[in-house]
C-alpha cells in the first residue's frame, strides 16, 4: 500500500531482464520501494538485477517465472506476486523483443513470435494485473510503450505495429479502470540505448534508461496517464503524425 505521501512500497517488473524495467524499478526502491518481484522467462540474468535492487535499498526481491508466451499463465503470475509481497502499488510491464525488421521479412514465423511477444503477451498480463489491480482499488499498471507505435515506419513495421497495439491497448484499459481506484501510466519512450537496440542506429532525441525511469517515477507521483521521454518528442510526433504519406514513405529507414 502506498505510504502517506504516495510513495511506491511493492513492485512487480514483468520482464525482469529488461534494462528500462530494471532501471524503472531501481528508481522506485531509491524514492521507497521496498518488495520487489522479478518475472522473467527463466532464472538466467535476474541474479544480477537482484543484486541492484538490495543495493539501492529494497528489502525483499522475489523471482518468478513468466513467459509472455504463455497467456493462460499470467494470471497465476500476478497471483503468486500478491502472495509474496501483498497488494502490488505498481505493476511495470516491460517485456518484448525488437528484433531485425529485414530478418523478418524473410521469416514470417519469427515476425509472429516478436508480434505476440510485444503485444498479445500483454493483452493477456495487463487484463490479469488489471482485475487485481481493481480488486484492490489502487495501484498503477506501468505500460513500455514506444514512439515507434504511434506512427509506423517502414523502416521497423512488425515492431512498430505491435506497439501501436499496445499502445491502443494501454489507452483503453486505462479508461476502463477510471473511477475504480487503479490506473494506467502509459510510457512512450524514442530511442533508448540498450543491449535490445545495439544493432539500431541512434534516432534523434535518444534517451538512457535512467531518463524514462525519471519520467516514469515523475508521473507516477502527479498522477499523469502519458509520458513522453524525452518531452519534445510529444510536439515532434504531432507534426509527423499530419506528415502526408507520401513523405512519411521518404524518410530514411
Amino acid at each position: 500500500m502506498r505510504d502517506a505521501v504516495g510513495a511506491v512500497g511493492s513492485v512487480l517488473l514483468l520482464g525482469g531482464r529488461s534494462e528500462i524495467g530494471a532501471a524503472v524499478v531501481e528508481r522506485l526502491v531509491r524514492g521507497g520501494a521496498r518488495r520487489v518481484v522479478l518475472a522473467a522467462r527463466g532464472d538466467a540474468g535476474t541474479d544480477g538485477v537482484a543484486r541492484r535492487l538490495r543495493t539501492a535499498g529494497a528489502g525483499e526481491v522475489h523471482s518468478l517465472r513468466f513467459d509472455a508466451a504463455r497467456p493462460d499463465t499470467h494470471a497465476a503470475v500476478v497471483d503468486r506476486a500478491v502472495d509474496l509481497v501483498g497488494d502490488l502499488d505498481a505493476v511495470v510491464d516491460a517485456f518484448g523483443a525488437l528484433g531485425d525488421q529485414a530478418a523478418f521479412e524473410d521469416d514470417p514465423a519469427a515476425a509472429a513470435e516478436a508480434a505476440a511477444a510485444n503485444y498479445t503477451g500483454h493483452v493477456s498480463a495487463g487484463l490479469a494485473v488489471a482485475r487485481r489491480l481493481r480488486e484492490q482499488g489502487h495501484g498503477t499498471l506501468v505500460v513500455l510503450s514506444s514512439v515507434a507505435g504511434v506512427r509506423v515506419r517502414r523502416a521497423n513495421f512488425v515492431y512498430g505495429s505491435a506497439k501501436a497495439g499496445l499502445d491502443g491497448f494501454a489507452q483503453g484499459l486505462g479508461d476502463a479502470l477510471h473511477g475504480s481506484g487503479a490506473r494506467v501510466l502509459l510510457v512512450r519512450p524514442g530511442y533508448v540505448s540498450t543491449r535490445m537496440s545495439a544493432h539500431v542506429p541512434p534516432a534523434p532525441f535518444p534517451a538512457t534508461a535512467e531518463q524514462v525511469a525519471e519520467a516514469v517515477a515523475e508521473g507516477l507521483r502527479t498522477g499523469a496517464e502519458t509520458v513522453w521521454v524525452p518531452r519534445r518528442l510529444r510536439l515532434l510526433f504531432a507534426g509527423m503524425r499530419a506528415l502526408p504519406r507520401p513523405l512519411w514513405r521518404r524518410l530514411p529507414r
